[in-house]
């Protein structure tokens, strides 16, 4: 027995041994690269083990480059790996891009890869251009009525902007800032949807594609609604508010004539009491006079006589007036 389970742990330990050999000197790996005509040493595939780059996803991409009639280098695989690049995605794009004459390099394609940028996707867009649907635009034409304007934009990519250029939220907005511009400067709303491709042909003609990672085809109308008499709304606004101004300003001289008559009320108020303060005077002084000689008779008698009358006329006056 004892015997036996040294020959098993022989076995076991020449198995692991084997897998190991195996796991870093890839032999298949490296038959299949010399069978494709892919020249690529087993002493480089070994060392790509040691520096954790995957050996199947360098001679995978360099067979299907070498088949495809590109000439691809192992280390600048290895370094755009190692760089978190999507090496497979990266030969695809420039297998696409070979097969249809676009002039893309493996220099170019991983500068894309590295900046987030589907390189495949792009080269396929130049191929096959792509549509935007641009969301509800709505502008205002001279004459007040809202237009509501929904176009199509077809954009072939650029990929020699695809390396800091503007993306697709760019180019809508610019889409949309010229359809604003184009309707905004037609007199007419009648004349805007009379001729819908006066818009596409002025915004086309401004350069929207400019710094953009993305070339411009086409603009296309699909759509264009009636909105709301904006101009009139406008009116109706403006007309309450100066309504509301000119009631305002004639409160406010409701207010200042009723101040002004309370403050004339508070005036008369104080000048008949200083009438009735001053008569209130006249017995005393009319007693005095008497005392010291300076008051006859009939001298009062005759100032009775002219208040009566002059009482007696206040009556007949106040009589006619009721």
């Amino acid at each position: 027995m004892d015997t036996m389970g040294f020959y098993a742990i022989v076995a076991l330990v020449a198995i692991i041994l084997l897998w190991l050999i195996l796991y870093f000197v890839p032999i298949g790996l490296w038959f299949s690269a010399l069978v494709s005509n892919v020249r690529i040493s087993l002493l480089q595939l070994i060392l790509m083990r040691w520096r954790k780059v995957p050996p199947s996803i360098i001679v995978s991409a360099m067979i299907e480059g070498t088949k495809a009639g590109l000439k691809l280098n192992a280390n600048e695989l290895e370094a755009h790996y190692l760089a978190r690049g999507n090496v497979a995605n990266v030969v695809h794009a420039l297998v696409s891009a070979e097969k249809a004459s676009i002039a893309l390099d493996f220099k170019m394609a991983s500068a894309i890869d590295l900046a987030g940028r589907d390189v495949f996707e792009a080269v396929q867009m130049s191929v096959n251009p792509k549509v935007i649907n641009t969301p509800p635009v709505s502008a205002v034409a001279k004459d007040g009525i809202q237009l509501i304007a929904k176009a199509r934009v077809t954009v072939r990519a650029n990929i020699k902007q695809l390396v800091g250029g503007a993306g697709e939220e760019t180019v809508l907005a610019r889409v949309g800032e010229g359809i604003v511009s184009s309707i905004g400067s037609a007199l007419s709303h009648k004349e805007v949807l009379e001729n819908p491709d006066n818009i596409s042909r002025v915004v086309l003609e401004k350069g929207l594609d400019a710094g953009t990672a993305f070339e411009i085809l086409s603009i296309d109308i699909a759509d264009i609604d009636v909105g709301k008499n904006i101009g009139a709304e406008l009116q109706i606004d403006q007309a309450n508010a100066d309504k509301n101004i000119a009631q305002a300003k004639a409160e406010e001289r409701r207010a200042m004539a009723v101040a002004l008559e309370q403050e004339n009320k508070a005036k008369a108020q104080d000048a008949r009491a200083k009438v009735i303060l001053a008569e209130a005077e006249v017995p005393l002084a009319m007693a005095e006079a008497f005392r010291n000689g300076n008051l006859g008779i009939m001298d009062y008698y005759k100032m009775q006589n002219i208040q009566a009358d002059t009482a007696m006329r206040e009556g007949i006056s106040t009589g006619n007036k009721k």
